[in-house]
């Protein structure tokens, strides 16, 4: 992903499919005008649900599908303006508790089930780790109140920099957003009808259309310059992306915009189904997003639905107006629901792989969810007579009721799994404090504990792995955090030899382990570390704000060694990392090349440096198969699990004053990768290790260490 994750999807949020015939205006709010369903933009929302649940299930092949997003804010800005519009022209007014009572039945029944399902989930620990409850009520209870839009914006830090598993319910950032432009989009129309009426004799349309058009160049400018500063968050606030809505509105409002001209609506339509398509297969994670580049699917999604003549068919209007595009369209909203929370689970079911078979039919089993749910719950909630031949407020209440009902079951599932929670957590306190004898990496590296055997011991459990990380999060900085933060460690003695760890995030997992190293060794630690940002002279193929803030990092921790009388420095860095090929023959020979860059800073000055080769980095968190199955069921290949050059290794490879540590063997056997050795869990998710694990690794940390320092002379 998106998300991301890049990394991370839309909704269709839309007015009901129906089909009025010309009749005398009635004047209600649900008939303020006369219109006619568009069946081909109901073909346009199965683009957009097909992309976003493609690109969920094989995020490699449709890596751009991530624009669902985008398509389906485009439709709900078409549909939701010119419903309101109709009704302000007819009426004068728009009666926001009908409007928003009609929204609520349109969408919450289906909303809150899945939520439900989610927060039921969460109470077992066989689907859900129980060091993942405390995010996964949270995000419940976001997703709940339609808020998870700003609880991610606020706590975004994995969006470039994933760590962990993302909960259940994420996707429910992009409903949040939604459900707060219905709040404020008919507010902004009726505030403009206001000002006309009072100030400009009256010209409703012409005001409601310039106000939006104001607020859609205002939003896309905020847009372009919050991606650049501030990424993560850009991707989901309300405001940078309310431009999309706008687009739709316009389309909406400015009858010039949709073209009934056949060849105009040809070429017009068929170019803009052609760069969705080509956006969906060739964006992807390293795409500039939302920003500038937002703009192409949201352009392509407006030129689809303003192709209106239907005259033959072969014109996009016809083709997208086919059964099966009527039908995932119809059921796109329910199958965007289920289809993440799903993908999610799967990997922790019993006897459930990841094979192309089991993704195909877990694809299918979204689809048949996906029409249950609207066949019975969608349809019959919205005409439900109980609620539509009562006030608004009868809804608007009820819906408050249900969303505190699924919140509670949210709630009751941390109650119920708390005391396991803190159980597990005081459990790997004390696995640190005294390991059991020959533990984890010391089965393959130290002789006398050959031939040990911990038969299906995993410790920490699979299901507390995930909080078994270093807790100094303020040593850690990420996205376009440039300061080169350092923090301090160890003997603060005025001959403490001076030893330094610098790198990614993958130099952060050894904090914790290293900080106890300086305690029992006497040494003075000092760290640097930023999320996806090694230590190194070449520029990240990540383009915008997050690459320059990694350079401009990387120029802060330069000044400051050379203002640091040190005795050793120890980096570690993701093999995956991407980067620029400029003036190199391939990114590999360029990262090497940076590597070395950087490490003679400090080699120059006679102080020497230590490595370590890259730990696997797994497809997902290993500790879903190993809460389900036995240990031997969840090894992986190892040509699957292991970079094959580590620039690493190759840096290091024949210079004066470098020590390489490879640890290759202790993950891996000849032909696979197991998530646990010697007893010890390895991983917390998919590519960081627990700091039980990596305590493991300590007595050889320590001897290369101090082989260093004492080649130093300190």
């Amino acid at each position: 992903m998106p998300s991301a994750d890049h990394d991370l999807g839309p909704q269709h949020l839309s007015e009901p499919r129906r089909l009025v015939r010309q009749e005398p205006i009635d004047r209600s709010p649900e008939h303020a005008e006369p219109s006619r369903f568009l069946p081909h933009v109901q073909g346009v929302r199965a683009i957009a649900v097909l992309a976003v649940v493609l690109y969920h299930f094989w995020p490699a092949r449709f890596s751009g599908g991530y624009v669902g997003v985008d398509i389906f804010f485009v439709i709900s800005g078409f549909l939701i303006t010119g419903h309101l519009m109709r009704e302000l022209t007819a009426t004068g007014t728009v009666r926001l508790g009908q409007f928003w009572a009609r929204r609520a039945r349109r969408l919450l029944p289906a909303s809150l089930l899945v939520l439900l399902f989610c927060a039921l989930v969460a109470m077992s620990p066989y689907l859900t780790p129980t060091s993942a409850l405390p995010n996964e009520v949270r995000e419940i209870l976001a997703s709940t109140f339609y808020i998870e839009n700003w609880y991610l914006a606020l706590n975004s830090a994995d969006y470039l920099n994933h760590a962990g598993d993302p909960t259940t319910v994420q996707h429910y950032w992009s409903l949040s957003l939604e459900e707060q432009f219905y709040v404020v989009w008919p507010l902004i129309m009726l505030l403009a009808a206001w000002a006309a009426v009072k100030w400009f004799r009256g010209a409703r349309r012409r005001a409601v259309i310039v106000t939006l058009g104001v607020v859609t160049v205002v939003s896309f400018m905020f847009c372009v310059l919050f991606t650049i500063t501030n990424p993560a968050p850009a991707y989901f606030v309300t405001f940078g992306r309310m431009w999309q809505f706008g687009v739709g509105a316009m389309v909406a409002l400015i009858p010039a915009l949709r073209i009934r001209n056949a060849l105009g609506s040809f070429l017009l339509g068929w170019v803009g189904v052609a760069v969705l398509v080509f956006v969906i297969f060739t964006f992807d994670g390293q795409t500039p997003f939302p920003g500038y580049m937002a703009a192409v699917p949201t352009l392509a999604a407006a030129a689809v639905i303003a192709a209106s003549n239907t005259e033959r068919w072969w014109y996009p209007t016809r083709v997208l107006s086919l059964r099966p595009a009527q039908f995932v369209g119809d059921i796109s909203y329910s199958l965007y629901l289920w289809h993440w929370p799903l993908i999610i689970i799967a990997p922790s079911v019993p006897f459930w792989g990841l094979t192309i078979y089991h993704r195909v039919a877990l694809l299918g089993i979204c689809f048949v969810l996906a029409w249950l749910t609207k066949r019975f719950v969608e349809d019959p909630a919205r005409g439900w007579k109980l609620l539509t031949s009562r006030p608004a407020r009868v809804t608007l209440w009820s819906s408050l009721a249900a969303m505190v009902v699924v919140g509670s079951t949210a709630g009751i599932a941390w109650a119920v799994n708390a005391p396991a929670y803190n159980d597990g957590v005081r459990a790997i306190a004390e696995l640190r404090e005294n390991p059991p004898d020959c533990f984890g990496a010391a089965v393959v590296l130290d002789p006398t504990c050959a031939g040990t055997e911990f038969g299906d011991t995993i410790l920490p459990a699979p299901g507390f792995a995930g909080v078994d990380r270093p807790v100094d999060e303020q040593c850690f900085v990420q996205l376009n955090d440039s300061r080169p933060v350092s923090c301090e460690f160890g003997s603060d003695a005025p001959d403490a030899p001076r030893v330094a760890l610098i790198g990614d995030s993958h130099a952060y997992q050894l904090l914790t382990t290293f900080q106890q190293m300086a305690d029992e060794n006497g040494w003075h630690l000092t760290t640097y570390f930023k999320g996806a940002c090694p230590w190194s002279t070449t520029a990240l193929a990540t383009p915008g704000a997050f690459g320059a803030a990694c350079t401009e990092w990387r120029g802060g921790v330069s000044a400051a060694l050379a203002d640091t009388d040190l005795d050793a420095v120890f980096t570690a860095a993701i093999a995956t990392t991407p980067y620029s090929s400029a003036g190199y023959e391939s990114p590999h020979d360029a990262a090497v090349a940076g590597y070395r860059g950087a490490w003679s800073e400090v080699l120059d000055r006679g102080i020497p440096v230590v490595t370590v080769v890259d730990n696997p980095v797994w497809e997902t968190d290993p500790n879903k198969c190993l809460r389900t199955r036995a240990i031997s069921e969840c090894d992986g290949a190892r040509t699957q699990l292991l970079v094959a050059d580590d620039p690493l290794r190759d840096a290091a490879a024949g210079l004066s004053g470098v020590t390489l540590l490879d640890f290759t063997d202790v993950f891996c056997g000849p032909d696979s990768c197991s998530p646990v050795v010697g007893g010890a869990n390895v991983y917390r998710d998919q590519d960081h290790l627990t700091v039980t694990f990596v305590d493991t690794l300590a007595p050889w940390y320590t001897a290369a260490l101090s082989a260093a320092l004492q080649g130093s002379g300190s």
